[in-house]
């Protein structure tokens, strides 16, 4: 399949759920406290490393990037779907959102103080992964925090749903110049998740 290709069906896919999305996600942060503590502690390195604007890729209906501005971050949300964006925007007025894929990151060099990634990940192939790390260091400031979340497996579970292992991304996020700080292995006993924690190398 060619990345126009898995780019369509992913794109349709969430243009196609958008709404019934946001309903599903509005709430998920309440019952996650490690989740709230990963985006915390993730807001606390972006004032410690200076602040300013912070790109949330993949933010789909934009819970996360809300959640951000609430911790006093200057978040602003990407996402592959334009269905996704409007209902951003629907949801979330004061805040700004464009369409935009991670493969392509039309984002200028060191433009962001912070990038987080949060299960967006997941519906691009390994092969494409490394160049959408090089995007991601490109668009950081020298020492800016990144935050990945994403599903923990081998395999993948469609042509757009993609498990990987930690140790794996954390070995394509060295090999794109980033330092990685921790990694956070979240329901072990379910559906497994990791949050990695990760620093443009100055």
């Amino acid at each position: 399949m060619s990345t126009d290709d898995w780019l369509a069906d992913v794109r349709t896919s969430y243009d196609t759920l958008a709404a019934g999305y946001a309903d599903q996600v509005r709430e998920l942060l309440d019952g996650r406290p490690h989740l709230r503590a990963a985006l915390a502690l993730f807001a606390d390195n972006v004032r410690a490393a200076g602040g300013g604007p912070v790109a949330d890729v993949g933010c789909g209906p934009g819970y996360v990037t809300a959640h951000l501005h609430e911790l006093g971050v200057d978040a602003f949300g990407i996402d592959l779907s334009p269905g996704m964006i409007e209902v951003a925007r629907r949801d979330h007025p004061g805040l700004r959102f464009e369409v935009g894929s991670m493969t392509d990151l039309a984002l200028p060099a060191a433009s962001v103080a912070g990038l987080l990634a949060w299960w967006s990940l997941i519906h691009i192939p390994d092969h494409e992964v490394p160049t959408v790390f090089e995007h991601f260091h490109r668009a950081l400031r020298p020492g800016g925090p990144l935050q990945l979340g994403f599903h923990v497996g081998d395999g993948s579970r469609s042509e757009t749903d993609h498990l990987r292992q930690p140790d794996q991304v954390a070995t394509w996020l060295r090999e794109a110049g980033f330092d990685v700080e921790a990694q956070w292995l979240l329901h072990p006993d379910e559906k497994p998740g990791a949050v990695l924690f990760a620093r443009h190398k100055p």
